[in-house]
């Protein structure tokens, strides 16, 4: 594909259109500069954009985001809206790690009077919030409770004595999503979940500790309690080896299933199925499974987060939720498609929910400002805390960009990036890394 390929609508919106193949039922609209653009055009993040322009059910367009790359079937930063309940369910536009977000702590704890101890910070928070590949955490937990979890998602959490009633508030769906249903996860996927509960994973998952630099909206900034030259605390992570085996089954499952239905489509990694037929609606139950068990780890490493806070800085530490958003989920909403309201299945698969003003999901004291959206940086650059405004309603399905994205594979970076020296130039910068 060319950038002369694409129409451009404004400076920072592009499409292209159903005339540029024959098989596609709906455009692909681009958010972003033609800097970005150039920068994306070589990878097959567009075509993928296309392929997904096919999926049966589809309505009102292919959104991408500014932070697009290449992923599996979707591209990362891909928002995609299929017909419910007759459109079909794609694993591929939701991706491995199902429910992987972004939880935003906030702290009256003032850098110059924390920057001493952030050594021994960054130590607790490593052995408190473990991290790695397969890595346990303290939390290991039967098969039944894995099941209760399953389905109360952070609830559990709070009758355990692991979440504040503020917490759930301050949670996406208040950290539970309806309808899991656990006889539809596999035994594999079951015992990969059992020990992982309370751990961050690896690839580009983090906890960073940051500090308030600029505020721009007073308002909103208030709300959250958010103060310049505060500490915060970011934590990016999903639902580890739980949501991966569930991907993983269902895509397979999926294969099959496509042939059942009669879908053929450009690319085997775009698997589905309808809504309404009984692998689909076994793929959403197992898929909300995933999305609570997420909501659970999240809290986990939160209370960690705590913990870590209270053995370095004293008891009398308050660290407050300000928000918890997925951004690899499917939702069941109901949006206006060309002046039609309808019920959609919206795939969200690097893209942050943004809905604007007057949400009743919202905790009350944002529900006049528009959901708390975060974009993550890279490392050691600035990240970002925005509100959800009416416009991504109307343009995106109520969707926004959910970080830096990437402009290299993770192989290339591996390549030309040596975590050793990366670690020494950011400690240079005052910035720990374990």
């Amino acid at each position: 594909m060319k950038i002369s390929d694409l129409q451009k609508i404004d400076e920072y919106q592009w499409e292209i259109p159903t005339s540029y193949r024959s098989d596609m039922l709906v455009p692909v609209r681009l958010f972003g500069t033609r800097e970005l653009l150039e920068d994306i055009i070589d990878d097959k993040s567009l075509e993928q954009a296309v392929n997904c322009s096919t999926l049966p059910g589809i309505v009102g367009s292919v959104y991408v985001m500014p932070d697009v790359h290449q992923g599996y079937g979707f591209p990362i930063g891909g928002v995609v809206a299929t017909r419910y309940p007759t459109g079909v369910i794609s694993p591929g536009g939701i991706g491995y790690d199902i429910n992987c977000g972004v939880r935003l702590l906030a702290t009256d704890l003032m850098f110059a009077d924390a920057e001493e101890k952030l050594d021994e910070l960054a130590t607790a928070l490593d052995h408190l919030c473990p991290s790695g590949v397969g890595v346990g955490g303290r939390h290991r937990v039967g098969e039944s409770t894995l099941r209760e979890i399953s389905v109360d998602g952070a609830q559990w959490a709070l009758r355990e004595g692991l979440a504040t009633e503020d917490d759930l508030r301050r949670t996406e769906s208040g950290g539970t999503i309806a309808d899991a249903d656990p006889e539809h996860v596999s035994k594999r996927a079951l015992e990969r979940g059992r020990t992982q509960l309370g751990t961050l994973g690896a690839g580009n998952h983090f906890i960073e500790v940051q500090v308030v630099e600029e505020i721009t909206h007073a308002a909103g900034a208030a709300a959250m309690g958010l103060r310049e030259g505060a500490l915060v605390v970011l934590i990016h992570t999903g639902s580890r080896g739980f949501g991966h085996q569930i991907c993983t089954d269902y895509v397979k499952q999926f294969q099959r299933t496509m042939r059942d239905h009669n879908i053929v489509l450009p690319d085997r990694e775009l698997a589905c199925a309808p809504m309404d037929s009984v692998d689909g609606q076994a793929y959403l139950g197992a898929m909300r499974c995933a999305a609570n068990f997420a909501f659970t780890n999240r809290q986990l490493l939160a209370m960690g987060v705590r913990e870590a806070f209270d053995e370095i800085y004293g008891a009398d530490t308050e660290v407050r939720q300000v928000y918890d958003i997925a951004h690899n989920i499917g939702k069941i909403e109901t949006h206006v498609v060309q002046g039609e309201r309808i019920k959609v299945c919206v795939h969200r698969k690097g893209a942050t929910r943004a809905f604007g003003p007057g949400l009743d999901e919202l905790p009350i004291e944002y529900r006049e400002l528009g959901q708390p959206v975060f974009v993550p940086g890279s490392m050691g650059t600035a990240s970002w805390v925005l509100l959800g405004t009416e416009g991504s309603m109307t343009q995106s399905f109520g969707s926004t960009c959910h970080g830096a994205g990437r402009n290299m594979s993770r192989s290339k970076a591996r390549k030309k990036i040596h975590g050793a020296k990366l670690a020494a130039e950011l400690e240079a910068r005052g910035i720990r890394v374990r």
